[in-house]
């Protein structure tokens, strides 16, 4: 099978160097003097002879007299192979390239802007580009599907987005650019701190429907919500800032559990189809509580011909229900008033005549007494908690001061879910584990399932145009799901863990999070890696 790496190799450049071995090490100005200089012109640039989307843009450049600039740590992603294979095809002239960071391919772009406009851009325009920056990175990562992207200024600005889990770094500028992009981002939020503040902890928010602050057209991208924003001081630098894109996902357009298999589909089904009742989404950061439950919310206005009232609290809200009445936590800039103003919300959802009711996340004592109350009052109530297993969620109501005769009847606590994220690997480039006996994993997969279970193992491979030379293609969830019985919560709630579990597991049908994962590498969808780093090795005992 021929590997991203081999694809680049056979590309035949010219033994001409794109840069001169005197300027390898020069500053980033002086090469892109270089690659301008005698009318030289930037052929990838947008609306040249061979244009590039903006996302392969931040990765190659490539100019009339042959010159190849190209990300070092992206010379294998498809886009750039893609691009060398077009040029191959329409016999373009080839120079050795050069290999450099982000910043100076970016670099490259402005500059060939500038040399373009040639104006002396005044402050306020200097303001605006920063706002039309901050909207073109969010366009970047939305194109991407992006989760979370990350930007640390220090001695230099590099901006990471987070993809299927794995930080990946993006772009990079200088600290100014950087200081100047924060501040533009906080400036441009509708709800935040009054003052930016470089040294103290600060969050804020923006609404996809409104333009940023101090524009009167200039949006988020199609397709983003909102975005929102937690800006932190650290050692060593000035400023680490984490944005969070809520994406609008119509809910009607969303093939709900695809993402797990028939057994947990058939759980999750029936607990939709309770009329009353509690059931809670559990699991780590980026582990998928909020997905699965707006898409759970979502399968059960339809299952019910959206003759149900659902009303949803939510701060923020991440995503658009289709059907669903949702409430956000508005008019708060620090902690305590979010947690105020959430139970606020909350009563008032109460008071608003349910069918259903959607609790974005239980975080304080108050707002879980109110879900709770919810539930025994005859509605249907699905949340989130932040619980590392199913059995934990239990446990951590208790922590948060819930009484425990609360919740022993099965009627009111309905489901318990947990759930984790796996990397799914790479169909065409994975490498199957029985070519690597010199591995431990190897021998742990035999010892569990002997040959016949190691020729269904694969590890994570090289890479390849299929996967842009990550060796993962998406995520996929594993879960364990507990649809509860009175002798489980009454095991559960006096404190005996092992029995309930033991209970679950022999007399209810359970499947533990770890089972479930070994399932998914069996049958290949996962590496042996992937799953080991979320549930520990083979042949160590699980959570349970």
């Amino acid at each position: 099978m021929t590997s991203a790496k081999d694809v680049f190799d056979s590309v035949d450049f010219e033994s001409t160097p794109s840069v001169p071995a005197g300027l390898e090490n020069a500053e980033s100005k002086d090469v892109i003097d270089y690659l301008f200089e005698n009318g030289n012109r930037l052929l990838t640039a947008t609306g040249a002879m061979l244009e590039l989307p903006r996302d392969t843009q931040s990765l190659i450049a490539y100019f009339t007299g042959g010159e190849i600039i190209i990300s070092r740590t992206h010379r294998f992603d498809g886009r750039v192979l893609a691009f060398l294979d077009l040029l191959k095809r329409r016999g373009r002239k080839m120079r050795e390239p050069f290999y450099s960071d982000l910043g100076l391919i970016s670099n490259i772009y402005k500059s060939n802007d500038m040399r373009l406009g040639g104006a002396v851009r005044t402050r306020q325009d200097f303001d605006n580009q920063m706002q039309k920056d901050f909207v073109d990175i969010i366009a970047k990562a939305a194109a991407q599907k992006v989760s979370d992207v990350h930007i640390e200024v220090a001695d230099q600005t590099t901006i990471y987005f987070r993809v299927d889990g794995s930080m990946q770094p993006v772009m990079e500028y200088n600290s100014q650019w950087g200081e100047s992009f924060v501040r533009a981002a906080f400036a441009s939020s509708d709800m935040s701190n009054a003052n930016y503040a470089q040294n103290e902890y600060q969050s804020a928010q923006k609404d996809g429907r409104t333009p940023l602050r101090g524009t009167k057209d200039l949006y988020l991208p199609s397709g983003v919500l909102g975005v929102r924003m937690q800006f932190n001081p650290i050692a060593f630098g000035s400023r680490y800032v984490v944005m969070r894109l809520l994406y609008d996902n119509p809910s009607e357009g969303i093939k709900t559990e695809q993402e797990f298999g028939l057994y947990e589909q058939r759980l999750l089904a029936r607990m939709r189809s309770f009329p009353t009742g509690l059931v809670i989404v559990a699991g780590p950061t980026s582990s998928g509580k909020s997905t699965t439950l707006v898409r759970n919310m979502s399968m059960m206005l339809k299952e019910r011909n959206y003759e149900i009232n659902m009303i949803t609290v939510e701060n923020p809200v991440e995503q658009k229900i289709f059907g669903a009445r949702q409430m956000p936590v508005v008019n708060t800039t620090n902690e305590e008033q979010r947690d105020e103003k959430y139970v606020e919300a909350l009563a008032a959802a109460l008071r608003s005549d349910p069918d259903t009711l959607m609790v974005g996340e239980i975080r304080t004592l108050a707002a879980a007494e109110l879900t709770v109350r919810g539930a025994l009052s005859g509605h249907n109530v699905w949340t989130t908690l932040h619980a590392n297993s199913a059995m934990a969620a239990l446990t951590r109501l208790l922590d948060l001061g819930v009484e425990p005769f609360k919740l022993k009847e099965e009627t009111l606590m309905r489901g318990l879910v947990s759930m984790r994220l796996f990397k799914k690997v790479c169909p065409h480039c994975r490498e199957p584990l029985a070519n690597h006996p010199e591995r431990g994993a190897y021998r742990r997969v035999m010892d569990m399932y002997g040959e016949v279970g190691l020729r269904q193992v694969y590890q994570r491979g090289p890479g390849c145009e299929h996967c842009r030379g990550t060796g993962n293609v998406g995520r996929i969830k594993a879960g364990e799901i507990i649809i509860t019985n009175s002798e489980f919560l009454r095991l559960a709630l006096s404190g005996d863990t092992d029995a309930a579990v033991r209970y679950w597991l022999e007399n209810m049908d359970g499947r533990t999070l770890k089972e479930a994962a070994v399932s998914l590498m069996l049958q290949g969808i996962i590496s042996i890696d992937e799953l080991e780093r979320w549930v520990g090795q083979l042949d160590q005992p699980g959570a349970y």
